[in-house]
Formats: structure tokens, sequence, C-alpha cells
């Protein structure tokens, strides 16, 4: 009795073989060109990220610019400072199969919270200013596995087994009123 005589067969297929979560809250400090007075606003932008596999964990790399708008000479002007932040987050596979035939791996990494300012104020010295910024991604590692299944020694059931036509009775519960013809 040879492989394919039996009930079972092998199928290769893509599965989603790893699987991670981090959440991440970074600090950064930002020396502007003036002493600031106060915060007037802070925001962060131009998000953007790229992810690999290493070992047993993502490496989520990217960048974006932290903006905070400021007043100095005691309120009396304003300023924006930008300054562009690179970031590289180690995310661990929470799940991982270890099934995958070959080592090519697709790593797909979907951002949850952009990163995001979550406080903005001046340093205790008062020349600087500190920005707290979180970020969380969620990743899926998808890789070739290999899958068994029962095979039907009778084959599938033929389309024309299947019932598609309509009948007068489907059209017998329908509301005829159902839309509101009125126009004002």
């Amino acid at each position: 009795m040879s492989f394919f005589d039996q009930e079972y067969r092998e199928i290769i297929t893509k599965a989603v073989c790893g699987k991670g979560k981090k959440f991440t809250e970074a600090s950064h400090t930002i020396s502007p060109t003036h002493r600031p007075t106060s915060i007037l606003g802070c925001w962060v932008i131009n998000h953007i990220y790229h992810a690999k596999k290493k070992g047993d964990h993502v490496e989520v790399s990217g960048s974006y610019d932290v903006n905070v708008w400021y007043s100095y000479n005691d309120n009396t002007k304003t300023e924006v400072v930008t300054e562009r932040v690179n970031y590289c987050d180690h995310v661990p596979l929470s799940i991982k199969d270890e099934n995958c035939i070959n080592d090519e791996l697709e790593v797909v990494a979907k951002v949850v919270q952009q990163p995001n300012c979550l406080e903005c104020k001046i340093t205790a010295q008062g020349q600087k200013i500190t920005v707290e910024v979180e970020r969380e991604f969620i990743v899926d590692v998808i890789g070739e596995t290999k899958l068994c299944v029962k095979v039907n020694p009778k084959g599938c059931k033929q389309d024309e087994d299947w019932d598609f036509d309509l009948s007068d009775d489907d059209f017998s519960e329908i509301d005829p009123d159902f839309l509101d013809n009125k126009h004002d």
C-alpha cells in the first residue's frame, strides 16, 4: 500500500508560526535653542518602521519626529523644536511553532499604538525638555509548515447537490413597506 492509497495527505502551506506583542514607554530629552519658560504643545509625527526576526524575537526598528512648541523669554516669544528619534524594540515571541519547514520567514508588524506623547515638561535645570512617548506593536512570523489532512475516499459532493433556487415562499415574509416612501 503506497502513501497515496491511505486516507491522509500532507499539505505544505504558509501559516503563522510566531506571535508577539510589546508596549514601550520611552523618555527623550530635547535641547531647545532658547531656555524654555513653558510648554505649549507636543506632538509626534512621521513614524516609519520595519521589522525582522532575530533569534527568538522580532526586532522593530524605526523613527519619528518629536515636535515641541514652547515659549521662552518670559512667555513673550515662541518656537517649535523638532528632534528625530530612532528606536529599536525587541518584541519577544510569546507563541512559537517550531514546525516551520525552512528559515525563509516573513515578519508582519502592526502598530497597535502609534507613538504618542504622554507627558512633556521642562527639566529641573530648566535648559532642556523631557518628552515621554508610548508605542505598541504586535508581530506575526509567517513560515511554511506541513499539515496532515484526512481524505474522503468518496470525494467531495458535487455543486449540483445544492439547491440555490429561490421560491415564492422565500419572498412571503418580506415587508413591502420596509422603506418609507415619504417625500418631504
